[in-house]
């Protein structure tokens, strides 16, 4: 991907971000800050029966980039098994965002990975 298809995938996410919001009841949720930059995201996870994703969806604000992973990543994780989103690593957002322009902010690309695998492991996943 170009610099020019990254920064409009990044803008299209933190633009029109997908499945923001709260679930009620999730199977576990978790919230977490990057003190360096102020972004703050809340990830609510449902797992069915089958130990994978139902619904996923996240909250928060901060930086364009961090938002944007946090929507990028409840796409990724829609429909795939817990144990799938566990063995990422942050290298998959930064690659799906364009590591040219995330490189700087790696760790606001990584946040809500990082809340997301911290909930699960809280949760006894």
């Amino acid at each position: 991907m170009d610099r020019q298809e990254a920064i409009d995938l990044i803008l299209d996410h933190y633009e029109h971000p997908r499945h923001r919001g709260r679930l009620s009841h999730p199977t576990f949720s978790g919230e977490g800050v990057n003190p360096g930059c102020g972004d703050v995201v809340h990830v609510d996870v449902r797992l069915d029966d089958q130990n994978r994703i139902a619904e996923i969806a996240f909250d928060g604000q901060g930086c364009t980039i961090s938002q944007a992973a946090a929507s990028l990543l409840t796409e990724m994780a829609a429909g795939q098994p817990l144990v799938s989103i566990m063995a990422m690593d942050s290298s998959s957002l930064t690659d799906a965002l364009g590591e040219q322009i995330v490189n700087s902010r790696l760790a606001c690309a990584a946040l809500a990975l990082d809340v997301f695998k911290q909930a699960a492991q809280r949760s006894g996943r």
